[in-house]
């Protein structure tokens, strides 16, 4: 079976992000086409793709290398983020459909429960998939796009400390559905910006130990993921 590029390019940025592969380090066809169990093409494919997105830079005499942001870049992240989050909010508000408020709802309602109950491992990423239906909600995919990103980079160069009040993060959630479920377009703007200023402050810059000339061991072989979990919300727009 031939992987198709597009899987090839999720794990190599999954890497990334997860600290696999370290900032500044080399990324040879060679080693990924060996870890990923295929061939060159897609994993040269992948590189360039990852490449636009500022995951990699290619260096002279070294070739494609992982890329080391500066801290006025990872900043400028967080600006972008608190900008296109209430735009998404918005446009949820008047483009949502029954099956992303049906999701978005059963989300809240499972951080909440998880919140009081102090099950903070589960947090994250019932986090992550609200956000993420929230974006896909939209119905920009060019928007989606972006903010899909703008998570991947967040997460690759911030660590983020767990909000003391949990149960009031996933209160603002609960405010912002229900603006999005009312068609609140300006409302849900609003509290998006709210919510996103107060979780940019728990952001810690992720500082990277890198012995500077020397790349890491080559990882483990890894299985490459064909597919994604993706949140089903087909259905007609309300």
């Amino acid at each position: 079976m031939r992987i198709p590029a597009h899987s090839v390019c999720t794990a190599i940025r999954d890497d990334i992000v997860s600290g696999v592969f370290e900032r500044g380090s080399r990324l040879t066809e060679e080693l990924l086409a060996r870890r990923y169990g295929v061939s060159r093409v897609p994993v040269r494919e992948a590189l360039r793709t990852l490449e636009s997105e500022g995951f990699v830079v290619t260096r002279r005499h070294a070739g494609a290398c992982v890329a080391e942001p500066t801290e006025q870049e990872a900043a400028d992240l967080l600006e972008v983020r608190m900008l296109l989050e209430p735009l998404g909010a918005a446009r949820a508000a008047q483009r949502r459909t029954e099956a992303h408020l049906k999701v978005l709802r059963g989300l809240v309602r499972l951080g909440q429960e998880r919140a009081r109950r102090g099950e903070g491992e589960d947090l994250r990423s019932l986090g992550g998939w609200f956000h993420e239906t929230l974006a896909q909600a939209s119905g920009s995919p060019g928007l989606i796009a972006l903010l899909t990103q703008l998570r991947h980079k967040i997460a690759w160069m911030y660590a983020v400390e767990q909000p003391a009040r949990p149960t009031d993060s996933w209160a603002e959630h609960g405010a912002i559905v229900d603006a999005v479920a009312r068609g609140d377009a300006e409302r849900a703007r609003a509290l998006a910006a709210q919510h996103a200023e107060r979780a940019t402050a728990a952001h810690r810059l992720r500082r990277a130990d890198r012995i500077p000339g020397r790349d890491p061991a080559p990882p483990r072989p890894a299985r490459v993921r064909t597919s994604q979990h993706v949140v089903n919300t087909a259905s007609g727009r309300h």
